[in-house]
C-alpha cells in the first residue's frame, strides 16, 4: 500500500492540471472603487504686510508658505537662493530687522510688518554696496550660487560687530572686536562649495577697514 503522504508522477501531474484549469477560468471583474474626491475645504490664505527692500508688500498667502517662497515666488525676488532647503547652506540668507536668518527656515506669516533686506534691496548693478563691490574686487565668488546669501551675511556680520555681539570664540564678552577669526566663525553657517573662503574674507576685511 503506497504512503498517502509519498509524492508520485499521478499526483504531481494532477495537481499541475488543476492548476492550469484555474489560470484559465474567466475572471469575474469587480465593481471599481469609489474615487475619493478631494476635500473642498482648502487651507485659508492669510494677508501679511511686509516692507522688503524698502517696498510695502501685502501679500495673500496660504500660512506653510516660507520667507524665502514669498519672495521668490510672489514677489519675484530670485537673488536669495534655496540650496539645500533645511538651514544647512545659507544660499538663502535675507536680513530682517538688521539681523540674518536663514529665510528657507521661516514662514513669512511670522515677520508681519518686518523690514526685509535681500541681495537686492543692498545694491544694483551700476551702483553697488561695498561688500558688493569687494565680493568682486578680491573674486569671493565662482560660481556665484552661494554669494546673494554670503553678501547678505557679511553686512550682517559687521553690523553683529559693530553691536557688540560676541560669537562662540569671542575672547572678551565685554569687547567684541573685528578679526579674522570673528569673521571665519560667524559666516561658518554659509558653505560656499568654490571653496572662496579666502577671498570672502578679505572682502570682508576690505569693507571693515574702510
Amino acid at each position: 500500500m503506497n504512503d498517502p503522504d509519498e509524492v508520485t508522477r499521478r499526483t504531481v501531474l494532477a495537481g499541475s492540471a488543476a492548476a492550469a484549469g484555474l489560470a484559465a477560468a474567466p475572471v469575474i471583474a469587480k465593481e471599481p472603487l469609489p474615487v475619493q474626491k478631494a476635500s473642498a475645504r482648502m487651507t485659508p490664505k492669510m494677508q501679511v504686510a511686509l516692507t522688503v527692500n524698502g517696498a510695502h508688500q501685502i501679500l495673500e498667502l496660504d500660512p506653510r508658505v516660507t520667507l524665502l517662497d514669498a519672495l521668490r515666488e510672489h514677489l519675484r525676488l530670485t537673488g536669495s537662493k534655496k540650496g539645500c532647503d533645511h538651514g544647512q547652506c545659507g544660499a538663502c540668507t535675507v536680513i530682517v530687522n538688521g539681523r540674518r536668518i536663514n529665510s528657507c527656515l521661516t514662514l513669512a506669516v511670522m515677520h508681519e510688518g518686518d523690514e526685509i533686506t535681500t541681495i537686492e534691496g543692498l545694491g544694483s548693478p551700476d551702483n553697488l554696496h561695498p561688500m558688493q563691490a569687494a565680493f568682486v574686487k578680491h573674486d569671493g565668488f565662482q560660481c556665484g550660487y552661494c554669494t546673494p546669501g554670503q553678501i547678505c551675511s557679511s553686512v550682517a556680520v559687521l553690523g553683529e560687530i559693530k553691536d557688540g555681539i560676541p560669537s562662540h570664540v569671542t575672547e572678551d564678552l565685554m569687547h567684541v572686536a573685528y578679526s579674522d577669526a570673528e569673521v571665519r566663525e560667524r559666516m561658518s553657517g554659509n558653505i560656499c562649495r568654490c571653496a572662496a573662503y579666502p577671498n570672502i574674507i578679505a572682502a570682508i576685511r576690505e569693507v571693515h577697514e574702510a
